[in-house]
């Protein structure tokens, strides 16, 4: 059955040629020049610490009302509308509060730009370092430019890795989405950390590339990102939703779920 944002019209979403969009161009080209397999182990190694503030989730999630993705080429609304676009679809099609709670909070790693990350270091679509960079990725020729594509520990098909090991033995480009998932890794579902994890790696579940690298616990989970990507992807329009009138929800969702205060 499908749902209500894989039968809108697809037509326009992701479209990197067309014009108006020369920042998202620019954004990808220091993206793919400098995500290294030295940056992203100097970037977890920063991070993952998580000691750089505390913060409520809701204030996290509002502190993203002053953040634009300069990754993407299909709106340029705040973050938190973005999110509850997201999550007020999923809802609407009746999935389980866990999905729900996903949609809303799967940006919610962007708050990195505003502790002062470049927006190349934090968003747009994740790949895997260590390994040849797939020509499935959005702007692939920019990869000419990053030091890893000409060492040889790091061009071949595998790279460091072996055939079968799966994506949690993989090292994914620094962003949003690893660490989100590693920030709540012990609070949701399989399949929501899945969302969250590789929702930005559209090479591997829209593209079918790096299939090689996964074990069959990717292979089970890949339905979960693809059944949440339309939402993520599809929900978006120019028209903010109404944040007053959604806080009560959003806010006994995020208590269910989440510590009452995150170490970000």
């Amino acid at each position: 059955m499908q749902t209500s944002a894989q039968t809108v019209d697809k037509e326009g979403y992701r479209d990197y040629d067309k014009d108006g969009i020369d920042h998202v161009r620019a954004f990808y080209k220091a993206n793919h020049c400098y995500q290294t397999v030295d940056f992203v182990r100097s970037k977890r190694a920063q991070w993952l610490g998580f000691n750089t503030r505390q913060m409520t989730p809701w204030e996290a999630l509002d502190y993203l009302n002053t953040l634009v993705d300069e990754s993407d080429p299909d709106i340029s609304l705040p973050q938190i509308a973005h999110v509850l676009q997201t999550a007020e679809a999923i809802k609407a099609d009746g999935h389980p509060d866990w999905f729900v709670l996903t949609g809303f909070i799967h940006d919610l790693g962007k708050v990195l730009c505003l502790f002062g990350e470049p927006q190349w270091a934090v968003v747009g679509d994740t790949f895997p370092v260590g390994c040849r960079h797939s020509e499935k990725i959005v702007f692939h020729e920019f990869f000419k430019d990053n030091p890893d594509a000409t060492d040889p520990r790091y061009n071949t098909p595998l790279g460091v890795y072996t055939q079968g090991c799966g994506l949690d033995q993989v090292t994914m480009s620094w962003g949003h989405d690893e660490y989100l998932y590693q920030l709540v890794k012990n609070h949701l579902p399989e399949p929501a950390l899945y969302m969250l994890r590789y929702h930005s790696f559209y090479a591997w579940h829209r593209e079918g590339a790096y299939d090689y690298l996964t074990d069959a616990k990717d292979r089970e989970n890949l339905r979960w990102v693809q059944a949440f990507n339309p939402y993520d992807l599809y929900s978006k329009n120019p028209s903010p939703p109404d944040l007053k009138s959604l806080r009560p929800y959003y806010e006994d969702l995020l208590a269910k779920y989440l510590p009452p205060v995150l170490s970000l």
